[in-house]
């Protein structure tokens, strides 16, 4: 893991621990694809994940927004996925 990509998933954990009751089961991993794209997942307990979510899915988006807006400062390119654990 490079440090633009420990910096992204620094930055997602961040963002998402402070929304969560359950702060130990927040996991957030990364991984690239074979045309260079980072995958970060973000794990949480399936009681949490509508905090993930938010309405109509505002949070998220938002999480990916910032992802990717550290990405491409970066000059990468990210795509933020949420799992229910």
């Amino acid at each position: 893991m490079d440090q633009a990509s420990s910096d992204i998933v620094s930055l997602v954990r961040e963002i998402v621990e402070p929304l969560v009751a359950d702060k130990e089961a927040v996991r957030v991993t990364s991984s690239f694809s074979e045309t260079g794209v980072e995958h970060v997942e973000i794990r949480v307990a399936a009681d949490d994940a509508g905090k993930v979510i938010g309405r109509q899915g505002r949070v998220i988006k938002s999480i990916r927004v910032l992802a990717r807006a550290a990405a491409c400062a970066d000059g990468g390119e990210v795509e933020v996925e949420l799992v229910e654990d």
